[in-house]
């Protein structure tokens, strides 16, 4: 069921509580990070207590319904024969994706600043939690035929997306494949600062669009990428070029006709990264 709806008030108290803490991210140093990671998020949550991580009630068909989604960004990839691909999933949450997952993979990582997943939950045999402070992932090089982030990027401190995609880049072997989708920016703000104005100011630190995504990815060493759209994924390079043709036109236009068109045409960046199959 959804979160109930929240009066002004409310809003306004969840955007100054998160705007202060996410102030105290940005302008932290890495070493402080490790720590404030630990801490914000339960302050978050004790001082808005409606906020709607904790008054949403997912039902079971809910739930199914989003690994689903997830699950066909992922499906492509699944080898119909042959030996089954190892995955790493970033930020997994509750890690009911990653379970999910274990159907189509010989092994499964869900790596985390924390562990999620509800008490006593059971998991299959090939899936592993690792839980670590964010920055030192002892997993060896070339580990992965898979790596998958859901809604997660944008959160990444700006100091520290360089890492995540170098680390990701590391663990997956020549030809392996990241797999993503985050929030657009053109339809944004995406977190709760879009109720008060058009500047990222609480817990989502960027939004991309396909185009500066595709620089950052070029720029780590992932030579070819292609976007999905509507769930599938689309590997013809001039539909590709045409879609981003169409975000520049998109990105010329007044602001405000600019959100109205990307809420149906851009809602989130979401591509399928491969890593140099030359690159041993």
């Amino acid at each position: 069921m959804p979160s109930p709806p929240r009066t002004p008030d409310q809003l306004r108290h969840h955007y100054e509580v998160e705007k202060e803490l996410a102030a105290r991210l940005r302008s932290s140093t890495r070493e402080e990070r490790t720590e404030l990671f630990k801490t914000l998020y339960p302050e978050l949550f004790e001082r808005v207590p409606d906020h709607p991580r904790l008054t949403r009630r997912e039902t079971a068909d809910a739930s199914r319904r989003n690994i689903e989604t997830q699950l066909r960004l992922l499906r492509p990839h699944f080898p119909e024969t042959g030996p089954k691909p190892i995955l790493i999933e970033f930020a997994p949450g509750d890690c009911r994706l990653g379970a999910a997952a274990t159907q189509w993979c010989s092994h499964v990582y869900g790596v985390d600043i924390s562990d999620q997943r509800s008490p006593g939950e059971a998991f299959p045999g090939n899936f592993e939690l690792i839980v670590y402070d964010g920055y030192h992932l002892d997993l060896p090089d070339g580990c992965a035929d898979l790596a998958f982030s859901y809604q997660f990027l944008e959160h990444l401190h700006p100091e520290d997306v360089n890492l995540h995609f170098d680390t990701v880049y590391r663990l997956l072997k020549p030809g392996g494949v990241y797999v993503f989708d985050t929030p657009h920016r053109f339809s944004g703000p995406h977190d709760v600062s879009v109720h008060f104005g058009d500047t990222l100011e609480c817990f989502h630190f960027q939004e991309w669009t396909y185009r500066e995504m595709r620089k950052v990815l070029k720029r780590h060493g992932f030579d070819r990428s292609a976007m999905h759209r509507k769930g599938r994924l689309v590997q013809n390079p001039l539909l590709n070029a045409l879609h981003d043709g169409i975000e520049a036109v998109v990105s010329v236009l007044p602001k405000s006709l600019r959100r109205r068109l990307a809420s149906r045409l851009f809602q989130s960046v979401t591509i399928s990264a491969w890593k140099d199959a030359n690159d041993s």
